[in-house]
C-alpha cells in the first residue's frame, strides 16, 4: 500500500451525507430549466480562444479533460486515442507547471489550458463544440452537504456538460458522488449508472494513489446526444 508523505494511506472520503443529497433533484432541474448567465472572465476567454486557434490546425475528434491536474491523464488519453486530439483543463497554474514528460517520446496531440471550466465549458457550447469523448476524472468531491453547488451535478453549468455531448467518463473514490452524478444525467433524460472500476492501468496521479491504498473506485460512463 503506498504511503503519503507522512507515512499515512490517502484518507478515504468522509462526509456528513450518507445519501443522495436530498436536494439534488430540485437542484438539478432547478440548473436545467435556467440558463447560468455569470460574465467570462477574460483569462477564461483566452484560453479558449488558444483552443479554438489549435484546433483549427487539427480536425480530428475532440476528447475533453477536465480537471486534468498536472495534466499526466491527459497525455495517456493522446497516447490511447491518437486520431483524436485531446485537451487537458484545469484551473491551477501550479498543477499544470508539474506536467511531465518524457524524453524519448513524441505525443502531439494533446494541449493543457490553464481555465476554470465553468466558462470553458460554456464557451465551447456557445461554439457549437460536441465532443467525442469528455473526461471527469476524480474531481474534487465537496464532500459536506452544504457544497453540492460546487459539485459537477450540482453546478449551474452541469447543462453546457450536456451540450458538449460525448461519451462522458467520471470517476471517483466516493461512491455517492457517481450516483449523485448517474442521478442527475437520468434526470436530463439519460441512462446512467454508477459501477465499480478496477483500473487496468491507472492514469493520474489520484487514480494510482487511491488504486495502490486499494480504495474502492466508482465509474459513471454515459453516452450524451447533445442533440437531444
Amino acid at each position: 500500500m503506498k504511503k503519503r508523505s507522512d507515512n499515512s494511506p490517502p484518507r478515504e472520503v468522509t462526509s456528513n451525507q450518507s445519501d443522495l443529497h436530498p436536494n439534488l433533484v430540485t437542484t438539478v432541474n432547478k440548473h436545467l430549466r435556467h440558463r447560468f448567465q455569470k460574465p467570462y472572465a477574460d483569462h477564461n476567454i483566452e484560453a479558449f480562444k488558444q483552443a479554438c486557434a489549435w484546433l483549427a490546425e487539427r480536425p480530428s475528434p475532440i476528447i475533453l479533460d477536465s480537471f486534468c491536474g498536472t495534466g499526466e491523464s491527459s497525455r495517456q488519453l493522446a497516447r490511447q486515442f491518437p486520431s483524436a486530439v485531446v485537451i487537458g483543463v484545469d484551473k491551477s497554474a501550479a498543477r499544470l507547471q508539474r506536467h511531465q514528460v518524457q524524453s524519448d517520446e513524441t505525443v502531439d496531440n494533446y494541449l493543457l489550458l490553464r481555465a476554470d471550466v465553468d466558462d470553458f465549458w460554456r464557451l465551447a457550447a456557445e461554439a457549437n463544440w460536441r465532443l467525442q469523448q469528455h473526461y471527469l476524472l476524480y474531481p474534487n468531491p465537496w464532500p459536506k452537504s452544504a457544497q453540492l453547488q460546487y459539485r459537477v451535478h450540482g453546478s449551474a453549468v452541469f447543462p453546457a456538460l450536456l451540450q458538449l455531448g460525448g461519451m462522458v467518463t467520471l470517476r471517483s473514490n466516493w461512491k455517492l458522488y457517481a450516483e449523485e452524478f448517474a442521478t442527475a444525467l437520468t434526470l436530463a433524460g439519460y441512462k446512467a449508472l454508477a459501477r465499480p472500476y478496477l483500473p487496468e492501468k491507472t492514469i493520474t496521479a489520484f487514480e494510482r494513489k487511491y488504486h495502490l491504498a486499494e480504495q474502492a473506485l466508482w465509474e459513471c460512463r454515459c453516452a450524451i446526444n447533445s442533440g437531444s
